[in-house]
């Protein structure tokens, strides 16, 4: 699944210029280009600092949710999250509110080898646990993540029709022993809504702990916060871990939320979903589709 075009193409210059309008202050930072991703461009700005720019309509009101939720949610959760720092909005043809953002230091998840993640089994299920709590009823609503599987039958039929993945008619097999799974009944919890290890910063080498482990840096990338089923997050222990951390999770999750059976296997339907998008990722984006070989793997074979 290839990356969509950019609908606004964004250029350190445009950046400047709209520091130099509207945030002067920030204006002679040097500003680089780090990544053009599905929704955002984001570019750092100086050592401490980075801009995150909507590349497509679309992923504009995400950034805007970001803006008003992030820093409720950020007094709570117990690890640094990009919490807009300064409020950007439309200038110099530039059609879209954005952000300036803290730059955060380190290694995603998906880099370090999965048999060397188990430190950060306890650190994600606290942040999991004082994340998932009851959403306001204005909260952002996401189509695809949080709802009923039931809601995305037809199209996890279609991804698993139209892949090359011999192992798909095993997913298939999968997705129709949990789809009857009961529902979510609880309230609508707050959601992540891409929990993937890509999406998880641990301490670069040069910064672990005196003791060798890694510390949860920050948790990225909000851009699907929703509230609903907390299920879609926590697919996250299929995502990012082999059975023996997994369970340590699962254990963690149990005795700081009471998380129920039925829960865990709507994560694992979940985990599902996301890896068959990853999976579709990988000939653009091969760290993903690693992610996403790994999940299946975990799903069929642990």
């Amino acid at each position: 699944m290839s990356t969509p075009p950019a609908e606004v193409t964004v250029t350190p210059d445009l950046v400047r210029e709209l520091l130099r309008e509207q945030h002067p202050d920030l204006a002679d930072l040097p500003v680089t280009a780090v990544s053009n991703g599905w929704d955002n461009s984001l570019f750092t700005l100086g050592e401490s600092l980075c801009a995150r720019m909507p590349r497509r309509e679309a992923a504009a009101r995400l950034v805007v949710n970001e803006q008003r939720w992030l820093p409720r949610i950020a007094e709570r959760v117990g690890v640094p999250v990009p919490v807009p720092l300064r409020v950007g909005r439309p200038g110099h043809g530039y059609p879209w509110h954005w952000s300036v953002n803290p730059w955060f230091e380190g290694r995603t998840l998906a880099e370090i080898p999965v048999g060397e993640r188990s430190d950060l089994v306890g650190p994600l299920a606290l942040f999991l646990s004082r994340l998932h709590a009851p959403a306001p009823g204005d909260a952002p609503h996401n189509p695809v993540r949080g709802v009923p599987l039931r809601e995305r039958d037809s199209r996890a039929r279609e991804r698993m029709a139209a892949s090359a993945d011999p192992r798909a008619p095993e997913l298939l097999a999968l997705w129709e022993e949990l789809l009857p799974t009961p529902e979510w009944t609880g309230p609508a919890l707050w959601l992540h809504g891409d929990p993937h290890p890509a999406n998880l910063l641990v301490g670069s080498a040069e910064r672990t702990r005196a003791d060798g482990r890694l510390d949860l840096v920050a948790v990225l990338d909000f851009g699907d916060l929703t509230s609903g089923d907390p299920a879609s997050d926590l697919a996250v222990a299929w995502l990012a871990f082999g059975p023996g951390d997994r369970a340590r999770l699962r254990a963690d999750l149990d005795h700081l939320s009471g998380v129920d059976a039925h829960t865990w296997d709507r994560a694992r339907a979940w985990a599902l979903l996301y890896s068959t998008l990853l999976c579709a990722s990988a000939p653009e984006h091969p760290l993903l589709g690693a992610i996403g070989e790994h999940t299946v793997t975990q799903l069929l074979d642990a």
